[in-house]
């Protein structure tokens, strides 16, 4: 018997995975969203007030941003820019920036990279 394989016969009209997945069982991006809707309290001009953990996020990223956290600079720049880019496919062509944002845009971009040479030296 050695080499031979045992088969399984299932029964006419039963599934080839009779437990497969349970009911209720949830994929990752459900699982993100429903954690990402879930309602936090924060404190804000010294009063407290429930917003859900994407505000949350978001709103720690661009006060970080404001703060020259480079990194949350980027992340937030990136999230622009895909955010952009989904809504109006043409939005590459034309800018709502004006010249001189264009300018502060192209600086910041560029001491980004500066600091990322100078930590991958």
């Amino acid at each position: 018997m050695a080499g031979r394989r045992a088969t399984l016969v299932s029964k006419k009209g039963q599934s080839g995975n009779p437990k497969g997945r349970p009911g209720g069982a949830k994929n990752l991006p459900t699982l993100l969203e429903e954690a990402l809707n879930e309602r936090v309290i924060v404190a804000e001009d010294g009063g407290q007030r429930k917003i859900t953990k994407r505000e949350a996020i978001v709103k720690q990223i661009v006060n970080r941003s404001a703060t020259a956290d480079w990194r949350a600079a980027k992340i937030l720049f990136d999230m622009m820019q895909e955010f952009e880019s989904r809504t109006d496919p043409a939005s590459s062509e034309t800018s709502d920036f004006t010249t001189e944002d264009e300018k502060v845009i192209q600086q910041l971009r560029a001491r980004l990279r500066d600091k990322k040479r100078e930590s991958d030296d």
